[in-house]
């Protein structure tokens, strides 16, 4: 392994002798850490290992590590000099490991670069940025969607709800309660799921309560422009706390003709999970609403109509205590031969943020989308939707965003967010309990005070 205690000089003619004399792969292990510990997962994990392990000598120590713990579990090993090779691990952590040290960031960017830059979606990487590369390689990802009810839409000329407007649009058109609601928005203040739905709505008109310099007061017009939006799907939504259930029991009984979701919902809108069957027709295991339903991505306000996807993305980190040429190795095969047996984890929350190769641009997304998803029966998700919906599922990471990334405060807008007081000063407003100024100088308040 490094060590970290070289001046730069005596590490340059150190990485030069490890070229000229490599140690023989078959003499190397190195650890990998992974926050994917579920049994079937794990086991695919361990079969990707071995598949790098016969091509070239290299043995890899699967490692499962709960997610709650690893910021904690990596702390303590850096201090030890005893981190693992490489880490799977959440976005969270990309720019705060990087400029902690625990993560050797120029090898990640060689990484990236070898397999060719643009064969990666720009979203994640945009997300890693750092010091003229990134933090860590992007494996996967996920955006949130706009799911509708494309056969309604279309039986009334509708646009698909790409905007604020079209969503306006197709409310005016499509709420009848209690038969049809025309939307179902999450109005449960202590539900992250609240916190993810509005953090989406906002980036989608471009307003952030963050910048380069911390805290960043909310912008009245703007916010107003969101406020106003999440009033009305609010007051087009059934009455009570609303989060993900009855986001999703209404939809797949055929009352609601949008929600925002995460993709992890496209097996059960094609019956294939016993425990959330659609429950619009007398079958249950029937994929019938998902031929129904389009989904967006790319959502937009009227003051930003280039809009935005609220995206996660899971990366690979080589650590600054890593054996780096085995670590770069394996990196490369799990994103790259490997990388079906990757996404095939759990393809349904794993987006290829790598969409093929030079030689063949698309040749990731096309194996993703034929891999099995499910739970009490599996069917591949490019047999249960479009080329075009695959191609939005998809398409999303190009935009993927989240507060603070950009401007290096992620932390601070996380803690803005677990504080709830934009899901509460929200749901006050929608509640009509304040105007639209006063909530906006509520928000600015409140959230200034967040360290």
């Amino acid at each position: 392994m490094r060590t970290r205690l070289l001046t730069s000089t005596v590490g340059a003619v150190a990485a030069m002798i490890v070229a000229a004399v490599a140690v023989p792969a078959g003499a190397q292990t190195i650890q990998f850490w992974t926050t994917e510990e579920q049994p079937e997962r794990l086991a695919r994990q361990e079969a990707m290992a071995a598949d790098f392990n016969a091509k070239t000598g290299i043995t890899v120590e699967v490692i499962p590590i709960t997610e709650s713990d690893l910021g904690t579990r990596a702390t303590a090993a850096f201090a030890a000099n005893d981190l693992p090779d490489v880490i799977y691990h959440t976005l969270q952590y990309a720019l705060p490991w990087a400029e902690a040290g625990i993560l050797d960031t120029d090898t990640s960017t060689d990484i990236v670069n070898d397999l060719g830059e643009n064969t990666f979606a720009p979203g994640p990487l945009a997300m890693a940025a750092f010091d003229g590369g990134v933090a860590a390689v992007p494996v996967d990802g996920w955006t949130q969607m706009v799911v509708y009810r494309q056969d309604l839409f279309d039986g009334m000329g509708l646009e698909a709800p790409t905007s604020y407007a079209n969503v306006l649009a197709a409310i005016e058109k499509l709420h009848n309660p209690p038969d049809m609601y025309g939307f179902v928005a999450a109005t449960k203040v202590d539900e992250n799921f609240m916190s993810q739905v509005l953090e989406h709505v906002f980036l989608a008109n471009g307003v952030s309560p963050v910048d380069q310099g911390g805290f960043a007061p909310l912008d009245v017009a703007t916010t107003t422009e969101v406020l106003d939006f999440y009033k009305a799907i609010a007051k087009a939504s059934p009455p009570g706390e609303l989060y993900w259930q009855q986001s999703r029991e209404l939809y797949f009984a055929g009352k609601a003709a949008m929600i925002i979701w995460s993709p992890f919902i496209l097996d059960e809108l094609a019956g294939l999970r016993d425990s959330a069957p659609p429950t619009i027709t007398d079958d249950p295991t029937s994929p019938e609403l998902a031929s129904r339903t389009g989904i967006v991505t790319n959502f937009s306000g009227p003051s930003n109509p280039g809009g935005a996807a609220w995206g996660d993305v899971r990366f690979f980190g080589i650590t600054v205590d890593a054996e780096t040429e085995a670590a770069a190795e394996f990196v490369k095969f799990a994103m790259d031969e490997g990388y079906t047996n990757t996404l095939a984890i759990a393809p349904e929350g794993k987006f290829p943020v790598r969409r093929g190769t030079a030689d063949s641009p698309t040749e990731f997304v096309e194996a993703w989308s034929m891999l099995d998803v499910g739970v009490d029966r599996r069917a591949p998700l490019g047999e249960l939707y479009g080329e075009e919906m695959i191609n939005e599922i998809v398409g999303g990471l190009d935009v993927a965003q989240r507060w603070g990334v950009a401007e290096g405060q992620l932390s601070l807008a996380s803690k803005m967010i677990n504080s709830q007081i934009i899901n509460r000063l929200v749901r006050e407003y929608i509640d009509d309990v304040r105007d639209a100024a006063a909530t906006v100088e509520a928000l600015n308040s409140e959230l200034a005070d967040v360290q």
